[in-house]
């Protein structure tokens, strides 16, 4: 029998202002702070993180990131951070692309790694991977470092004053997580980390989209209007912790392969990743034979509601031929896909069916 395998955070905090407690959150793991942050991020939150190590007695060394996270910039940051004197953790301050890097810097070092997200538009800043790009934008694979961030720490006030695409995107991307999960367990397949699937982890999905339907309509009122509520602070929850570990260690399927090669479409280009797997999930749901017709309709009508992409015209490709979709299902059909993890055989002309299907269908 296979062993399973479950990944999780070495802490998770969460709370308004939670950002003014980063120093002493920080303080056990050494007196010397590495901040991998941009211009942006501190130029909004600088004060209240600096002031924050200040007061813990910390000293710190930050780099700024200009870019994509490419694999050439992670290394030679590694290299600068191992000539610092006793380096304690690398913070990584920002968004999926910020947290990720610190992640790598945090890995190619030995150092632990703490995730501090200012939006929450997608479920990375639990996880144990960095995605990598190009210089112009395209996707360069991904690295797992085999272990969750040390820290996670989330300021509900911070994510309730970032831009509403942000976490409306997030909640697309958290959605999907429990009927890829769900996807993958039914296939017998495997997780992100190679392993099958436990019960915390499948757990951990359904109630990601539990909370999201039970809470997201009332959420997204607050973000709309910057203020933390109750449902904001359990949507983040989903968002960020449950489909964090739900998705690494409960698996992938169509939704997000479709999501990760979206852009060889250019049509799609500017879409924010959350976006692109609300799309794949609508995808996904017309594509699977035994999802109920009710449940996908409860998904897809929620996702409509909160402004998500579900048909070819929300993603720009309202007039779209099978012959245009197909270079992206034939990268869904190559080998190693994601979305071969189904109970179910998927092919290019399957997927191409499905995303026509998205338009033409009755919802």
């Amino acid at each position: 029998m296979a062993f399973k395998t479950l990944l999780l955070p070495g802490k998770y905090v969460q709370g308004p202002n939670a950002l003014a407690t980063l120093g002493s959150e920080l303080k056990r793991f050494g007196n010397n702070v590495v901040l991998v942050w941009d211009s942006c991020v501190k130029g909004l939150f600088g004060t209240t993180v600096l002031d924050s190590l200040r007061d813990a007695g910390l000293d710190y060394t930050e780099f700024l990131l200009s870019g994509q996270t490419l694999r050439s910039e992670a290394a030679a940051l590694a290299g600068q951070v191992k000539n610092l004197t006793n380096p304690g953790i690398v913070v990584g301050i920002g968004g999926g692309k910020t947290l990720d890097m610190a992640k790598a810097i945090a890995a190619y070092t030995g150092l632990p790694v703490a995730s501090v997200p200012t939006v929450a538009s997608n479920d990375s800043p639990t996880s144990s991977f960095t995605v990598w790009y190009t210089e112009d934008g395209r996707g360069d694979g991904f690295d797992t470092w085999g272990r969750c961030p040390d820290l996670v720490l989330v300021d509900s006030q911070v994510i309730a004053g970032a831009p509403v695409r942000m976490f409306i995107a997030g909640l697309g991307d958290a959605l999907a997580t429990w009927y890829e999960a769900k996807a993958v367990a039914d296939a017998d397949a495997v997780n992100c980390l190679g392993t099958p699937v436990t019960v915390a982890a499948l757990t951990l999905a359904r109630s990601a989209r539990d909370v999201i339907f039970q809470n997201g309509l009332d959420a997204l009122t607050a973000v709309r209007n910057h203020e933390v509520s109750p449902a904001l602070e359990q949507v983040l929850e989903a968002t960020i912790l449950y489909s964090g570990v739900g998705f690494e260690s409960g698996g992938l399927a169509t939704a997000h392969q479709m999501a990760n090669n979206m852009g060889i479409l250019k049509e799609t280009h500017g879409l924010l990743h959350g976006e692109e797997v609300a799309f794949g999930l609508a995808t996904q749901l017309w594509l699977d034979p035994n999802v109920d017709s009710d449940e996908r309709a409860r998904v897809i009508a929620f996702m409509k509601n909160v402004g998500l992409p579900t048909t070819l015209r929300d993603i720009g490709l309202a007039n779209a031929t099978a012959d245009q979709l197909m270079p992206l299902a034939e990268i869904c059909e190559q080998p190693g896909s994601f979305a071969h993890n189904h109970p179910f055989k998927v092919t290019a002309q399957s997927i191409v069916n499905a995303m026509l299907r998205t338009s033409t269908a009755i919802q």
